[in-house]
């Protein structure tokens, strides 16, 4: 089922997702090699509960399968889902962080890929390519449009013009009240496919963009998803509210990048 919002649902919900960026950007501040991921998921817990918010993510799925962790962190050739754990981040790492606020009733999604150092050239334009490419899905997710007309704006950006492996087992989706909810958004397609957009949806668009192969396998965890090949793959995502012209971003990414650009420790240069 489609929920439709109210502008005051909306507002709140703008409040979750400005939450999530929040949480970012306090990790942001954070990177550096040696750190543990483990680290980086109990400060972000500790900062989402201390604002009055609650780990969207934490103990979310079907019983005797819950995610452990309030963040996905997802490191390198780990496209989502990543388990944080007590490994050092290494200078040349790429780090995907996704996380999820639940406030007053609202969720909010976003997610965020760092670079540590010095990263190849190959990944730091993964890494451009794949979060301008939510800027173009963003801009597809207007009032009229069809989901399909997201799906191929990411798809003809991120392989059309870039030859990029974009996971297809793994969409966007709805997000409100509910974490997931209707519709699906994939990130290909055709213009014109898919159920029809309103005013007032708020979708979660997110492409997953690998740099070789689209193809993935699930670690034995029955969470982390990897990229096939072994190489990089980047994740950017933002709650988005659907409007007429074109969609908004009720998350954002400028105190994020403002945090990455003040810390030496990242490469920042890929947020241009």
């Amino acid at each position: 089922m489609i929920h439709i919002k109210t502008l005051e649902e909306i507002e709140i919900q703008r409040k979750s997702a400005l939450m999530v960026s929040a949480t970012l950007t306090q990790v942001a501040s954070l990177l550096k090699p040696g750190i543990t991921t483990l680290s980086l998921d109990t400060m972000a817990e500790a900062y989402i509960r201390d604002n009055g918010g609650i780990p969207s993510f934490k103990n979310y799925g079907p019983k005797g399968h819950t995610f452990p962790f309030s963040l996905c962190i997802s490191v390198n050739d780990a496209v989502v889902h990543g388990f944080p754990n007590t490994r050092e981040l290494r200078d040349g790492d790429i780090i995907s962080v996704d996380c999820g606020v639940y406030m007053n009733g609202f969720h909010g999604d976003s997610a965020y890929t760092f670079a540590i150092g010095n990263v190849a050239p190959a990944t730091l334009q993964l890494l451009r390519v794949t979060k301008e490419s939510v800027y173009r899905g963003i801009a597809a997710a207007a009032d009229g449009n069809r989901v399909g007309d997201i799906s191929y704006a990411i798809e003809q950006y991120t392989n059309g013009q870039h030859g990029y492996g974009i996971v297809r087992e793994l969409v966007g989706h709805g997000v409100g009240r509910n974490l997931h909810e209707d519709p699906n958004v994939p990130n290909y397609g055709r213009r014109g496919d898919g159920k029809r957009l309103k005013e007032n949806m708020v979708l979660a668009i997110e492409p997953m963009i690998n740099l070789g192969t689209r193809n993935i396998d699930q670690l034995p965890d029955g969470w982390t998803i990897t990229t096939a090949d072994g190489k990089p793959s980047a994740h950017f995502e933002h709650t988005t509210w659907v409007r007429k012209g074109q969609g908004e971003p009720l998350s954002s990414f400028l105190p994020i990048e403002a945090a990455e650009r003040a810390n030496p420790e990242l490469a920042s240069d890929h947020y241009q």
